[in-house]
């Protein structure tokens, strides 16, 4: 197993790591959208979710692997009421159409709106 971390995503705030790479397959932990330069979160689903797929991107490139090799992620959204517009902004990263859980939780970390975890091949 090989630790994946990087400067350019959220520090982890707790006891786990941003991501793992076991046997090729890259698995990164879930994303809010906290900006890893100023530790801000941006207002409004928008930019929250552009945020969260930069975060699982810049995992992604430490892993030395991109979104188009993503084929699984899980979304968790604080309301449903946003699933529309947060799809918009997701479909523009997650370019191989990944298999797909989303669902609603009662609430997320820092009060946020949405969070993204993904796992990848090499």
């Amino acid at each position: 197993m090989n630790r994946i971390e990087t400067k350019k995503a959220p520090g982890a705030i707790g006891p786990y790591s941003q991501g793992f790479e076991v046997g090729g397959i890259i698995y990164t932990s879930g994303q809010i959208p906290v900006n890893p330069e100023n530790g801000q979160v941006p207002e409004g689903i928008v930019a929250q979710a552009e945020q969260s797929c930069k975060n699982v991107g810049a995992i992604l490139e430490e892993a030395q692997t991109g979104f188009e090799k993503v084929f699984k992620t899980t979304c968790f959204l604080a309301d449903m009421a946003d699933f529309a517009e947060f799809n918009k902004v997701y479909a523009e990263y997650f370019v191989s159409k990944p298999a797909r859980s989303c669902v609603a939780v009662k609430s997320l970390p820092k009060g946020v709106l949405c969070e993204i975890e993904a796992i990848a091949v090499r």
